[in-house]
């Protein structure tokens, strides 16, 4: 068992990591910027200390600080959350180096899978289906040449990290130097560095993940599928499971190839792989997550299984505590609406700023993971996620009707938020009937402009 556990990030992923960890008998020690001192992970942590100023890349990025603060306040492990520093294999060496313990998959885990490239071999490998693109990373004059041979459009997507960061489409040669610019300056910026690879564009598809868990004596499970298909400029906004798309069949077929990825690499803990679903359920691998979700919850809510606990033991190293059967039951449906600091009257422009009101919904099948309460400030140094509103139903209908009944209770004053926008998509018929794909989003925000343009 861990004595204390550093909690290497910030926000409500933070506040959900220290929560766990209390309930497990731990002590939580968390870091945070100078932006941060006031933040709900920081007073409700066992111990805290501050790493650095705002800026992410001298503080949640600042490797040796974070690693002086677990020595520091007397740590036995690290648990990275996700982004930042939860997918780099090189901070997950330094705490085995420093004798901590990394709350995720190992260094090598990582690099197979972490970096996209690497893992869209190791899948190819596998037998797992994969999307027609490059053998590994391409840059300069070589990269348009991959792109010409592929044939446009094609995705040009960063080999680390995740996020919708470093990921970029061109529809035809004459920009696609223009966007491979642009991919690997925000993989740059992200993610330290800029290496990508390039896809053939697959139109029209759903977005749909299987979570997996695997301990260190081989047990491994594949949890029900996650669609992630409501997004807006490859970040998502809406995840709920199951997929209204996916059968039984074709949920053994998701879950066997997440598996065979998981073993193939040797992974241990949690981690996710994504897939894109055609319209005729053929599926092809797309990237693996190594780390833990942001939409964790949405499959908490269905199977019972706490990610983090579980996440926790694993690393202490101790077996699934669950089966697969357990993991693969569905318990009703849950719908996540990812509730940003952001206004979509302004082409989602951030809202930093204080919260003045935060009155949040309740009653049965509703959860809210949140670090924001009333007089918090929002930095403008960060993503602008305030919160993840969890609805969990006995069936898809009845989740969207729990859905319209608690934002319609959710009020906050000070700052634009994405609330309204989720009370409007839960109205949308499209949505409403489940026969969305990635393209969904984008149809959606033009009806809403052409109505206004008209009244």
């Amino acid at each position: 068992m861990f004595k204390k556990v550093l909690i290497a990030n910030r926000g409500e992923i933070a506040l959900r990591v220290v929560r766990a960890c209390r309930e497990m008998g731990i002590r939580s020690a968390a870091v945070y910027s100078e932006a941060d001192r006031e933040a709900a992970h920081v007073r409700l942590a066992d111990e805290a200390v501050c790493i650095g100023p705002a800026s992410s890349a001298r503080s949640y990025l600042n490797q040796p600080n974070i690693l002086v603060a677990a020595k520091i306040l007397g740590a036995g492990a690290v648990h990275p959350g996700y982004g930042f520093l939860a997918e780099n294999a090189g901070f997950a060496e330094r705490c085995a180096a420093e004798g901590l313990v990394f709350i995720g998959p190992g260094a090598k885990a990582i690099r197979r899978l972490g970096d996209k490239a690497a893992a869209r071999a190791l899948a190819k490998k596998c037998g797992v289906p994969v999307i027609p693109g490059t053998e590994g990373c391409v840059r300069g004059k070589a990269a348009l040449a991959a792109a010409r041979r592929i044939g446009f459009p094609v995705m040009i997507k960063a080999a680390l990290g995740g996020g919708g960061k470093g990921l970029r489409l061109a529809r035809r040669a004459s920009a696609f130097e223009r966007e491979l610019a642009l991919a690997q300056n925000e993989a740059r910026a992200a993610f330290g560095d800029d290496s990508v690879y390039i896809e053939k564009l697959i139109e029209k598809p759903r977005h749909v993940e299987v979570q997996i868990a695997r301990d260190r004596f081989g047990n491994a499970a594949a949890f029900p599928e996650r669609d992630c298909s409501v997004q807006r400029r490859h970040q998502k906004l809406v995840e709920e499971s199951p997929s209204p798309a996916v059968d039984e069949a074709l949920r053994s077929r998701l879950m066997e190839a997440a598996l065979k990825l998981a073993h193939a690499a040797d992974y241990q803990n949690f981690g996710t792989v994504e897939f894109l679903l055609t319209p005729d359920k053929k599926f092809y691998f797309i990237e693996v997550n190594a780390r833990l979700q942001v939409e964790h919850p949405v499959t908490e809510a269905v199977t019972g299984i706490d990610a983090v606990r579980e996440q926790i033991r694993i690393a202490m190293g101790e077996k699934l505590s669950f089966s697969p059967a357990q993991a693969r039951q569905i318990l009703g449906h849950a719908i996540e609406h990812r509730i940003n600091a952001e206004d979509p009257e302004r082409g989602f422009a951030p809202s930093p700023g204080a919260v003045t009101t935060w009155i949040t919904p309740g009653g049965p099948g509703v959860r809210l993971d949140t670090h924001v309460y009333g007089g918090y400030s929002v930095p403008s140094t960060y993503d602008s996620l305030l919160g993840k509103l969890i609805i969990h139903a006995p069936d898809r209908d009845r989740a969207i009707a729990r859905g319209r009944r608690a934002l319609g209770e959710f009020c906050v004053a000070g700052i634009s938020t994405t609330i309204d926008f989720h009370k409007k998509l839960l109205e949308n018929r499209e949505f409403r009937s489940g026969q969305i794909d990635t393209g969904f989003l984008e149809r959606f925000l033009s009806e809403g402009k052409h109505e206004k343009n008209h009244r």
